[in-house]
């Protein structure tokens, strides 16, 4: 088997989420590369909420819409997903609460009635949902070690009823298809916040400051949870002005810090981003994007943040605004943005979004460039002895003395602005465009961010190149322009309303000739985007 998508699907607040998680290891146990995508609203109960897990032998970091498996814990996962289902595809169903019978259009429909199982091992309900699991396994043909294993692993309650409830759903089934061992070495499974807080450990992160906000919230709790093993201090401040103020000390004293939030978060901390641009304090904030405006769609994905990045605060100051692609990128680009900060002392913007903070992806630590941590001067920071450094928000001196005198304004606004041409300077050492796909293809899939991936897999199916700018300010234009060299025809694919890279490119002289927006919260799926190009191919 090539590659294999599995759905589980149920009410919220019923562990969808773990389930998808422990789906994702078991099939990553068998040698197979995994992405997962999380699909929840935004309440504790109630609501539909569903994982899709998506395994090949190749490296893969985005879903299908179609899949192999669905495995339904009430009505909704099968009603809500008969768009995804194939002649092919197997329905693995709680039998006390789905009715398949005339509904499910498959010909192979395992019912497994889990009431009286979780009922005879004095079980509570929420392990019906591992029930499935144990079934699911067996109608694969997976071998129960693997998924005890698993279960053990990932499971820290009540593990011994956990593995006997799974085993009576293991044993309840006959296996129908085979998802067979493959010969890859087994990377490990992380999600894209561990990958940007790992990230930012190894650059030599002292501090991170966040109050609660999807979908940067897993990151907070990421770091929260290593704080003790890295020596970090992790701090929840009652709003986001506090929280960016709060940074922008810890940076005055010579540390190494980093914010969270997400766009409404992010107007709070405004103020303070202009307050880092004319003090000379380094700053990291990560901007996890979602639909807007106002609260929008607060557990889904969007790239709406891309303007307000690149323009938020008032006054004009160097800034460097990236965008990573996927875990290895998250990682890489986080602890750049680390160094970049603290060498230029200027604040840098980690734009993400749920796709990539959420999503579950395969984490291969050997690809990713040795990145080491930012050692200024020792005399530039106020803990020191004998030093005096003055901070001020107020136009100043190179001694940090207020002025309002004109030759002095200009000259200190020169300074500021000379960092773009510095960091650009700087910038020529990294990939700040990435080209993968058909390099000699005259058609270019234009994309940023979490689009990265999943317009990788439609170039190889469709032998076009993609074009994918890491670095958003200073924008590489010399870069970008190298990369697109034979380019005839350039689609951009964009999760906004409004084409926001297409029109940041176009301001550099270069024109985009068609684009596919998707603005509903959802991320492209492969087979979804590949038909949407294949027509502008066709048109």
């Amino acid at each position: 088997m090539a590659e294999v998508s599995i759905l589980i699907g149920g009410k919220a607040g019923f562990g969808i989420d773990k389930s998808g998680t422990i789906l994702s290891f078991i099939v990553n146990s068998l040698g197979y590369n995994v992405y997962t995508y999380r699909d929840y609203p935004s309440i504790i109960r109630g609501g539909h909420t569903f994982s899709i897990i998506r395994a090949a032998r190749e490296r893969i970091s985005s879903h299908r819409s179609a899949v192999d498996y669905i495995l339904a814990l009430n009505q909704d996962a099968v009603a809500l997903h008969k768009d995804r289902i194939k002649e092919s595809s197997v329905i693995i169903y709680d039998a006390d609460n789905v009715k398949c019978d005339g509904v499910c259009p498959v010909k192979n429909a395992v019912g497994i009635f889990v009431s009286g199982i979780l009922k005879e091992e004095a079980a509570p309900e929420i392990m019906r949902n591992t029930c499935i699991i144990g079934a699911f396994s067996g109608v694969a043909g997976i071998e129960w070690s693997i998924v005890e294993r698993v279960l053990r692993k990932e499971i820290s309650r009540d593990i011994e009823i956990n593995i006997r409830v799974a085993r009576r759903g293991y044993d309840k089934v006959k296996a129908l298809t085979a998802i067979a061992p493959v010969n890859n070495r087994t990377l490990p499974l992380i999600t894209g916040s561990e990958a940007m807080g790992l990230g930012f450990l190894k650059a030599g992160l002292d501090t991170y400051i966040a109050y609660p906000m999807t979908p940067a919230s897993p990151l907070l709790h990421f770091l929260a949870a290593e704080a003790e093993n890295f020596s970090v201090k992790v701090i929840h401040p009652e709003s986001e002005i506090a929280v960016m103020l709060m940074a922008l000390g810890f940076s005055y004293c010579g540390e190494s810090v980093a914010v969270g939030t997400s766009g409404g978060g992010f107007c709070l901390m405004t103020e303070g981003l202009s307050l880092s641009g004319m003090a000379d304090l380094p700053v990291v904030i990560v901007l996890g994007q979602r639909p807007g405006p106002s609260t929008g769609l607060p557990t889904y994905t969007s790239q709406t943040e891309l303007n307000f990045a690149l323009n938020a605060g008032q006054g004009e100051f160097a800034r460097f605004v990236t965008a990573p692609t996927d875990a290895e990128d998250s990682y890489y680009w986080a602890a750049v943005s680390l160094n970049i900060s603290k060498r230029f002392r200027i604040p840098s913007i980690l734009l993400t979004d749920k796709t990539i903070c959420e999503g579950l992806f395969n984490f291969d630590i050997d690809s990713i460039k040795e990145i080491r941590p930012e050692t200024p001067p020792a005399s530039v920071f106020p803990p020191n002895k004998g030093t005096v450094i003055k901070v001020n928000s107020y136009e100043h001196d190179e001694y940090g003395i207020t002025t309002e005198d004109p030759a002095e304004t200009v000259r200190m606004q020169d300074k500021r602005l000379l960092k773009m041409k510095s960091l650009a300077e700087e910038l020529e050492k990294y990939e700040t465009v990435k080209c993968r796909g058909k390099n000699n293809s005259d058609t270019a899939i234009l994309c940023w961010g979490s689009n990265g991936p999943v317009c990788e897999d439609v170039a190889s199916s469709l032998n076009l190149k993609v074009v994918s700018p890491a670095v958003l300010s200073p924008f590489p234009l010399n870069a970008f322009k190298a990369a697109l060299k034979g380019v005839k025809n350039i689609i951009s694919v964009e999760n906004n309303a409004t084409g926001q890279l297409r029109s940041l490119v176009n301001s550099y002289g270069i024109k985009v000739d068609q684009e596919i927006l998707k603005y509903d919260g959802r991320p492209f799926s492969v087979d979804e985007l590949e038909g949407l190009v294949k027509s502008k191919l066709s048109a």
